[in-house]
Formats: C-alpha cells, sequence, structure tokens
C-alpha cells in the first residue's frame, strides 16, 4: 500500500485537521480538496506529481479520514467552507491578491466555491472534478443513508463494512485496486468510523449549493471543469449544466474514468491540471 501520511495538525473551528505540504516552499502554491466518503489519500498521485513544480497542500477534512471524528462535531459544508479559509490564513495563502490554486473533488467543489462566494477567499484558478456544485444531486443511496442515519448506524460491524466497500466502490468505473479500497473505507469503521460515516452524510444536503448555484456568474478568475466521462454518481451532463453558468469555464472530459477520476485515469487528470495550472 503506498504510503500516504499527513504530518501536521490544525486546530480548526471543526476540531482537529490533519495536513501535509509536498513540494518545496515558495513555488506556485495549489490547494487540494477531496470530497465524501474519501480523504485526501485519492489525491496521493497526482499531488506527488504537481509537486514537481507546485508546493501542493493537502487535508482531510474534519470528520474525514485522519482528521478529528467525533459526536456533535459539525462536519457540513458550511463548516468545511469556514475551515477551508481558516487553513488558507494558517498556510499564510489569504493574503495578497492571487491566492492559491485550488483544485477540488466531488462534495470539496461546494466547499471551494462557498468559500470563494461567500467567505471571499481568493484563487489565482479553480479546478473543480466532478463537482457536488449543480441542484439535484446526492444519488437514491446517498439520500437513503441520510434519511435513516440512526437506524443504519445500528447495523453490526460487518455489514456496515460491507455496505461502505459496495458504496465506494461504485464510485470507480475501473475498479479499486483492494489496497486502496482497504484504505478508503477503513476510516469509516471501528467505534469512532461507523457513527461519522453516517453523521457526515446526514448532515449535507442541497441547501449548501442552493444558496450559491445563482451565483456562478460572478466567478471572475480561470476555471477548468473536469469530469469522468463514465460517472454514475454525477452524469456529465452536469458538467456541461455547470460550465455554462460559469464564465469563460472550460469543461474537459475523462474518458474510461468513474466518479473517482484520480484512480481510473490519474494520468490523464494531471495533464489536465498541470496544463490548467500552469496558464491559468
Amino acid at each position: 500500500m503506498t504510503e500516504w501520511i499527513l504530518d501536521r495538525t490544525f486546530r480548526g473551528s471543526s476540531g482537529d485537521v490533519r495536513w501535509a505540504a509536498l513540494g518545496p516552499a515558495g513555488r506556485a502554491p495549489v490547494v487540494l480538496l477531496h470530497g465524501t466518503p474519501f480523504s485526501s489519500y485519492v489525491w496521493r498521485g497526482v499531488a506527488r506529481a504537481l509537486a514537481q513544480e507546485h508546493q501542493v497542500f493537502v487535508w482531510d477534512m474534519p470528520g474525514f479520514g485522519a482528521s478529528e471524528r467525533g459526536a456533535g462535531q459539525d462536519v457540513s459544508l458550511r463548516a468545511q467552507a469556514l475551515v477551508l479559509t481558516e487553513l488558507l490564513d494558517h498556510w499564510g495563502l489569504a493574503g495578497g491578491t492571487a491566492g492559491p490554486q485550488v483544485v477540488a473533488h466531488d462534495v470539496g467543489g461546494c466547499v471551494a466555491l462557498r468559500a470563494r462566494l461567500l467567505h471571499g477567499a481568493r484563487y489565482r484558478s479553480l479546478a473543480l472534478v466532478d463537482p457536488v456544485a449543480l441542484a439535484p444531486w446526492g444519488s437514491p443511496a446517498y439520500r437513503l443513508l441520510g434519511r435513516h442515519g440512526e437506524v443504519f448506524n445500528q447495523l453490526p460491524a460487518s455489514l456496515h463494512r460491507a455496505l461502505v466497500r459496495e458504496y465506494v466502490s461504485s464510485a470507480s468505473h475501473q475498479g479499486l485496486r483492494p489496497e486502496v479500497l482497504d484504505r478508503l473505507v477503513e476510516p469509516w469503521c471501528g467505534e469512532a468510523g461507523q457513527p461519522a460515516f453516517y453523521r457526515q452524510i446526514e448532515q449535507n444536503d442541497q441547501r449548501f449549493t442552493d444558496e450559491i448555484q445563482g451565483r456562478y456568474g460572478e466567478l471572475d478568475l480561470p476555471v477548468l471543469i473536469c469530469w469522468g466521462a463514465e460517472d454514475s454518481w454525477i452524469p456529465p451532463a452536469k458538467g456541461q449544466e455547470l460550465a455554462a453558468l460559469i464564465p469563460g469555464a472550460e469543461l474537459r472530459l475523462i474518458p474510461d474514468a468513474g466518479h473517482l477520476v484520480q484512480e481510473d485515469a490519474p494520468a490523464a487528470l494531471t495533464a489536465a491540471l498541470g496544463r490548467h495550472l500552469r496558464t491559468g
């Protein structure tokens, strides 16, 4: 299994956030945001490749991966956007006029958009990868889990693990390698992980994109939208719809990739992001 360690901790408004920086300080900064139910681990290959030319910041959102997970914790998309603004300040990336280049996947897209549109976060450019950005969103399974989280949280540990494995597996068109699937599933198992899985679903719904969807025309920076051509979680047509709402946005479909483009087509995604970051 590829080693992936977030070696630093930031105390944010929603708990401890584990993060890491790849590449020498002083290079143009890039911030990567993961989605649900994943972690920064999905960015490991892309992050290491981008770190050849950039300083790359990766982090696990509160309630996810290696970051703090606990009862009563606010892990909503509203809270995650606030944490992102806190991290940008902590990293010294909030000042100036340009800001970092930001790459965001799945619900990370909503987080990045909320931080920009509602909290004034500055980005030099923005890349959205199969983002949660437009209504309606949430698969039937996601909505079912969110409505009945208390019931599903009572599943025996073995059945819960099987459910999470099947759910995570469905994000890939190519099929996840066993060691990758294990790494993505493990944080959601055990005494802390099982309730955390349902907690983050229960706390998130469409209102967090409804609050910003009408403002996408205000985005005044280079925007790249990448979409897995075989995404079964959010159809590629949503990418076309989103690109039409953002002035000057470029849409790039990634062939033979599902929702987890980072796993299905890492080379193609890295190439697309590299071109965007060099010109953005």
